[in-house]
């Protein structure tokens, strides 16, 4: 285990020793590296040692705070960080591509010259703070490195990969590697999980010293006592944000950092000089209002001064240092359509009166110095002796499957575990469905049908109501703050689902077969008269009326993607001042203007279509806690399950009888317009019509349901996992799309041309006719499609040629860039073909058991992985686990096999997430399963999360209403 080390100040005869040389490298993230490096090598240089300091900060930041000839500082960039979009966006495509120009395409140079001057200078150590390649380096010059740091990149860019490509994973792979060859770790408070690091030494906070007393700092400003300071710190302030007075409550002053020279700010906000020395003016004021970063939150604690933070989106060190800045009751959340709109008075009311806690060292500096100088010397550390590329494989692991949701991965390592029940959901007897009672509530309505998850849910609802406020979680907090407990609760299940067949060909009318998923989505909605909703502190001061109704929304898993964990609103903002709701285009910006609270969109803008769609007025205020355990991001429509359990509580609590297939449509045009991803209707079919162990056989012409099929006793499906990030909303899905609406629009021109020049024959005219007015590509058969149109579609078309020939597409949910080029012939194709394979499969699964109907079934899932590579859709990902799955398919040949694989394909909007794969129910295939799940980790080091087994969808299920027991149910 890590231990934590305290020092003595070095003593007369270390500092007599001859001076030690130190290489201490600074990440070019930011300048809140290179401050704390400051301070270790402030008590490097005063024991006498030399450090030469590499980093891209300016100098002024190592030379005003040290004045040494000792001190060296050398100006070379060698990994960027994170690159920001904006002051609390980072850009995670940009931030790989950067650190690919300046780390990885001119790596064996920078080596080559690295080790040149490491020996130059006769570095006796090398520190890292935290820049991969200097330990690569070091090692290559025989030199012991050490790194400083609470995060590592591989963690910060494991996730990024997942947005920006599979193309780039070699970069984490690298990194890992890199680190692999430091000998340990000066880890500080608030870190990451960093795994490429097994020998760890825990140190104290580092933190700056203060060089003069709050009343000379106020004095020299001029603020006095008894006016409030706030220090405005996103380290700089971003070009675009207005201040305004009205933002502060009267007796306030705001001190803003990095504010520019040239910037007009109003009467009660002063702007900082750039060299402001910050420890002082943050000890000085009474609370801070800024981002998340290590300095912050340290300096923050170490003056136990309340810190008002806004969430970064995208940045992983994140979630660690708030969770020790809320456990020393130092923090408050502010939303950032509260901190660009100005809505600042109810944080700040609520910031003062907080009593930060923090009781920890502040001298994490001089330790680190003190180890270091050991170090330099020749101390040794006993070591776990793991191999570089053991925990290159656990560094991998884990940064992948931290960004999932709880209890979804398999096989994270024995030293970090994950909570969450990593069993699924299974059925449990059967008898217990008449139970009226779980622990804590009677069931007034509903039953839970045995369903584990069901009755997990309801244990948790029953600790949130007992645990009140006495909880560390920020989510549960809010939760248990949520519900009036003693009224009635509705509780709904949606399922995600698996795409057997039939996938992207859903939106140009394709027949599909979906099984709904055994992980599911509840959500449990309350109703109340305005004047009894519970309103969180932060939420009161913005909603002055209590008669007018308000929503608020809690999201268990948020802390794991880094999202805010509750959102609330004013139902009014969904209505014009004519009284009518307001359109989905403005919906959709509302929920477009905060990253990290656009989450709300899928579960409020359920709220906003039964306003429109079926001209609901909501009265009463609306609690909502949401709590999903179907993975985001693998392509099994976690984003449906959301919408479908939030529409069908919703609708149960306000009494409104709709249909599963109604509430299907309605939850697509959530996605599709409130949210903003173009997305056909058979993810929101399947988690409400479907049923367990079942496949769901809909026409999407838009949303006829054929019926149910049975899946054979003998056949079995799984999905696996790929870890690459899936998104309907991705430009790969949208385009794709567009490219089929493209070529339907030009195929009826092609059939109203021949129309009416008469070129057709007098017995095709009729089947000409019908092309000229195709409402749906599925409808064109393939034969057709071949014989007549297919030479006649370009492979290609710019967007600017299409809408100058043709005008529109006729599609309603997706908007052709002129500039942009759209593949015509694979994504028109690909539908008509599709749905004649899914014919075929249908017919296959009712047919005579045989070898030779499995073998067809998974012929046909093999085509349409292929149809979906043609369009652009496949991944390196899921392209290996199809592999794996006709490796296995081999075996079923030889002699001494009971159970074999027989095909598979990716599913859903493609471009990554999740394989579907077919094979005989027998245990053999699930052997083999487990075999392909280790060798896409052994190639891959990412463990796949296994989907596996069925659950009903959300109509069948139906609704819970539950009611707080006011004393246990009888054992009798």
């Amino acid at each position: 285990m890590p231990t934590l080390l305290q020092t003595a100040p070095m003593s007369e005869s270390e500092s007599s020793r001859p001076p030690l040389v130190f290489a201490y490298y600074v990440t070019g993230h930011g300048f809140g590296h290179a401050t704390r490096v400051v301070e270790v090598v402030r008590h490097l240089i005063s024991s006498g040692h030399r450090v030469h300091v590499v980093s891209a900060a300016p100098e002024f930041v190592f030379t005003t705070e040290i004045h040494s000839p000792n001190l060296f500082i050398r100006n070379v960039l060698l990994d960027i960080g994170s690159v920001q979009s904006d002051a609390l966006t980072v850009d995670r495509r940009a931030s790989l591509e950067k650190y690919c120009e300046i780390a990885v395409e001119p790596r064996d140079s920078i080596l080559a010259a690295e080790v040149e001057w490491l020996k130059s200078i006769k570095a006796n150590l090398v520190v890292s703070d935290v820049v991969p390649i200097a330990c690569r380096a070091a090692a290559n010059a025989g030199i012991r490195s050490v790194c400083v740091t609470n995060f590592s990149w591989d963690f910060i860019y494991a996730e990024y990969v997942m947005a920006a490509g599979h193309h780039h994973q070699s970069i984490v792979w690298q990194i890992a590697e890199d680190y692999s060859h430091c000998e340990f770790l000066i880890r500080l408070p608030g870190h990451c999980p960093m795994p490429a690091f097994r020998d760890v030494i825990d140190i104290p906070l580092v933190v700056r010293p203060l060089h003069k007393s709050r009343q000379e700092v106020r004095r020299e400003l001029g603020v006095p006592d008894d006016v409030k300071l706030l220090i405005f710190n996103f380290g700089g302030q971003p070009t675009g944000w207005k201040l305004k007075e009205e933002y502060l409550p009267a007796g306030w002053l705001c001190l803003v950092c990095g504010a520019s020279a040239k910037q007009e700010l109003p009467p009660n906000f002063i702007g900082l000089p750039k060299d402001v020395y910050t420890p002082d003016v943050i000890a000085a004021s009474d609370c801070m209002l800024g981002k998340i970063g290590y300095g912050t939150v340290s300096e923050a604690l170490a003056c136990k001064l309340p810190f008002i933070f806004v969430r970064r989106d995208y940045f992983n060190e994140e979630p660690f240092l708030r969770k020790m800045l809320e456990y020393y009751q130092g923090g408050v959340e502010m939303i950032r359509r509260d901190l660009l709109a100005g809505c600042w008075a109810p944080y700040l009311e609520r910031a003062v009166t907080l009593k930060p806690c923090y009781d920890g060292g502040i001298d994490g500096g001089e330790v680190a110095a003190k180890i270091l100088q050991d170090t330099a010397m020749g101390k040794k550390r006993s070591k776990l002796n793991l191999s570089g590329a053991r925990r290159l494989q656990d560094a991998i692991i884990l940064g992948f499957q931290l960004q999932r949701a709880p209890g979804r991965d398999l096989s994270v390592p024995e030293w970090y575990q994950v909570s969450g029940d990593e069993s699924g959901t299974p059925l449990v007897d059967q008898t217990q469905n008449s139970s009226k009672f779980v622990e804590g509530f009677e069931i007034l309505h509903g039953n839970h049908h045995g369903l584990i998850d069901t009755i997990s849910f309801l244990d948790s609802l029953a600790t949130l109501a007992k645990i009140g406020g006495h909880h560390q979680e920020r989510e549960h907090l809010a939760a248990a703050a949520l519900f009036n407990w003693e009224e009635d609760i509705v509780v709904a299940r949606a399922p995600g689902r698996l795409d057997v067949m039939g996938g992207i060909a859903d939106y140009s009318g394709s027949l599909v077969l979906l099984m709904p998923t055994r992980e599911a989505c509840h959500a449990a909605v309350q109703r109340n008269h305005p004047s009894k909703q519970k309103l969180w502190k932060h939420a009161e001061a913005r909603h002055h009326s209590r008669d007018t109704p308000i929503l608020e929304i809690v999201s268990f898993g948020s802390e794991l993607s880094n999202r805010g964990p509750t959102f609330d609103m004013d139902l009014s903002d969904f209505m014009e001042e004519d009284g009518k709701p307001i359109s989905y285009e403005k919906a959709y910006h509302y929920f477009s203007k905060d990253p990290s609270q656009k989450w709300a969109a899928y579960v409020a803008g359920t709220i906003l279509v039964l306003m429109r769609e079926m001209n609901v007025r909501f009265e009463d205020s609306i609690s909502i806690l949401v709590s999903s355990t179907v993975p985001e991001g693998k392509g099994v429509s976690s984003s449906a399950s959301v919408e479908v359990a939030t529409m069908s509580a919703i609708a149960a609590a306000h009494g409104l009888e709709i249909s599963p297939r109604d509430v299907a449509l309605l939850c697509q045009k959530v996605e599709n317009y409130v949210v903003g991803a173009p997305c056909g209707v058979m993810d929101q079919m399947a988690s409400a019509c479907g049923e367990a162990n079942k496949l769901l056989a809909m026409i999407c012409q838009p949303a006829e349901i054929l019926g149910l099929v049975e899946i054979p006793s003998h056949i079995r499906f799984w999905g696996i996992d790929s870890g690459i990030r899936h998104s309907v909303g991705g430009s790969d899905y949208g385009s794709v799309r567009i490219g089929a609406f493209i070529g339907k629009t030009m195929i009826r021109s092609f059939a109203s041309s021949e129309t009416n020049s008469g070129e057709a024959e007098e017995e095709s005219s009729e089947l000409v006719d019908y092309d000229a007015s195709l409402d749906y590509l599925c409808n064109l058969s393939p034969h057709r499609f071949q014989a007549l149109y297919g030479s006649k579609l370009p492979q290609v078309i710019t967007g600017e040629e299409f809408i100058g020939k043709y005008g529109d597409h006729g599609d309603s949910v997706t908007t052709i860039d002129r500039k942009g080029t759209y593949h015509i012939m694979a994504p028109t194709k690909h539908p008509i073909y599709e749905n004649f394979r899914v014919q075929a499969f249908k017919a296959l699964l009712t047919a005579t058991p045989s070898e030779e109907q499995v073998i067809g079934l998974g012929e046909l899932m093999y085509q349409c992985h292929d149809s979906y590579s043609a369009c652009g859709l496949g991944s390196d990902g899921t392209d290996r686990l199809v592999r794996l799955v006709q490796k296995m398919e081999k075996l079923k040949h030889s002699k001494t096999e009971n159970g074999t694989l027989y095909g598979a394909k990716i599913t859903g909007g493609g471009s990554g997430g999740t394989v579907c794969v077919i094979g005989r129910s027998s245990l053999r295939s699930s052997e083999q399963i487990l075999e392909i799940q280790r060798k896409y980790k052994e190639a891959t080091g990412f463990m796949p999360y296994v989907f596996e087994g069925s659950s009903p969808g959300a109509g069948k299920f139906g609704y819970l209403k539950i009611r707080k027991n006011s004393a246990p149910p009888s054992s009798t």
